[in-house]
């Protein structure tokens, strides 16, 4: 499957980039990824393989990577985790809300929810 990109309110879901035009590698790095770049690349292949599902939650006039929000399927259900740079839980709690509707609604699963399941 490709990436799908999500309108979330105030707030632009789409697939993790690092490349000339745009660059999650510092938000990434705040989180304590290691390997940025490696791990885009592993979302990708997440995406490609149906095996994982990832968003970088976005300001959307900016394209500055806030969070993510992820969803891996297993069978007929998909676990929802997600995570954020301090000072914007409320972008994540919108763009997570999103995900679960186009989890639930759009690809059909049954959502769990992880243990890191943003709150307002």
């Amino acid at each position: 499957m490709e990436p799908v990109e999500i309108n979330a309110g105030q707030w632009y879901l789409r697939a993790l980039r690092s490349d000339e035009r745009v660059d999650d590698s510092p938000t990434l790095t705040a989180h304590g990824i290691a390997e940025p770049s490696l791990y885009v690349q592993e979302c990708a292949a997440g995406w490609a393989s149906e095996q994982r599902f990832t968003w970088a939650v976005c300001e959307p006039s900016t394209g500055e990577m806030l969070g993510e929000v992820t969803a891996v399927p297993d069978g007929n259900t998909a676990e929802l985790s997600a995570w954020c740079l301090s000072g914007h839980n409320a972008a994540v709690v919108e763009a997570y809300g999103a995900v679960e509707r186009f989890i639930s609604g759009g690809l059909g699963f049954v959502v769990h929810h992880a243990a890191n399941r943003p709150r307002a």
